[in-house]
């Protein structure tokens, strides 16, 4: 008659399967001792390089307070920081191109907090945790013919 298997390690056993090991997370930096990382929302591309230093962030050659003049976009910025712990940690020097203010400061978060992850790869689960490293993939939708914009149509008249 066959064993009863009560638990998850007796079926592991049962099976004599051999378990896939989790995937192990390296640091990768470049020859200049920085980790690099895109990040990406809506139509921004945003380039990060990130050592340690003294907190200083410069955006597209000015500093982040300038580029980013208003204290939501500053404070998106700093959210994977923050989470982390490591505020004033860090240098980073980010190239932002496409999409509005809004969207790039998006973009400069997805990359920074996929940029912590390369330089500390102990940081990656409570960084996935809050969704940091997962891209926002909404995007504005298309027009479409015969309507005013995406889904708006032209005012009815009957007359």
């Amino acid at each position: 008659m066959a064993e009863t298997i009560s638990s998850l390690q007796d079926l592991k056993a049962a099976t004599g399967a051999p378990q896939p090991d989790a995937p192990v997370h390296v640091q990768k930096l470049d020859k200049n001792g920085r980790a690099y990382a895109t990040g990406k929302r809506k139509d921004a591309v945003a380039r990060v390089w990130i050592k340690p230093g003294s907190g200083k962030i410069e955006v597209n050659g000015r500093s982040y307070e300038t580029y980013f003049a208003r204290p939501v976009l500053r404070m998106i910025v700093q959210q994977p920081l923050g989470l982390v712990s490591r505020v004033g940690q860090y240098d980073m020097l980010v190239n932002v191109t496409g999409g509005g203010l809004s969207g790039q400061a998006g973009a400069v978060r997805h990359g920074l907090s996929k940029a912590l992850t390369y330089y500390e790869p102990e940081l990656r689960p409570v960084l996935k945790k809050e969704g940091f490293l997962t891209r926002d993939s909404r995007v504005v939708e298309r027009k479409k013919y015969g309507k005013k914009k995406a889904r708006r149509s032209f005012q009815f008249s009957k007359r």
